[in-house]
């Protein structure tokens, strides 16, 4: 029996990092039921309302919507349900003090396989203002105007 090597993406949260200043990034593994896992390995999942929470002592992942497996029957998972997140008392003893700070939140990034088990990478973030994000756009204008611009002259010589 081999094992799946190397990391398998299941799903991204590109709004992310549009809408927040990511500040620190861990991996986490996730606690999932047999139909989750048949549904992650499909492809198929979202993380756009996904957040993260430390309870007693215990990292937990809330709003992250894995559909139910096609071929399951009565032991179909729950689309929404809180899932624990596998991480070290270090790693969850700096994220619970970090998300004490004001404005700090757990946000997961991406889902993916590594190794055949299933990883979130989850990030401390800091929400954006409104003036940030349109910041943020213009400089990435600008820049893509500046390289498409040093493409034109370089096909010019």
């Amino acid at each position: 029996m081999s094992k799946e090597t190397g990391r398998q993406l299941v799903a991204q949260n590109r709004k992310a990092r549009h809408d927040y200043h990511i500040e620190d990034t861990f991996e986490a593994g996730l606690v999932l039921t047999g139909t989750e896992v048949k549904s992650l390995r499909a492809g198929r999942a979202s993380l756009v309302d996904g957040f993260g929470e430390i309870d007693r002592g215990e990292a937990w992942l809330l709003q992250v919507h894995i559909p139910h497996y096609s071929q399951g029957t009565w032991t179909n998972h729950e689309t929404r349900r809180r899932r624990k997140l596998l991480l070290n008392r270090v790693e969850i003893d700096k994220i619970e003090r970090r998300t004490s700070e004001k404005g700090l939140t757990i946000i997961p990034l991406s889902l993916y396989f590594k190794d055949g088990r299933a990883k979130v990478e989850i990030a401390l973030a800091r929400g954006k203002k409104e003036y940030d994000k349109r910041h943020a756009i213009a400089e990435r204008t600008a820049r893509n105007e500046a390289t498409r611009e040093l493409g034109r002259r370089m096909k010019g010589l």
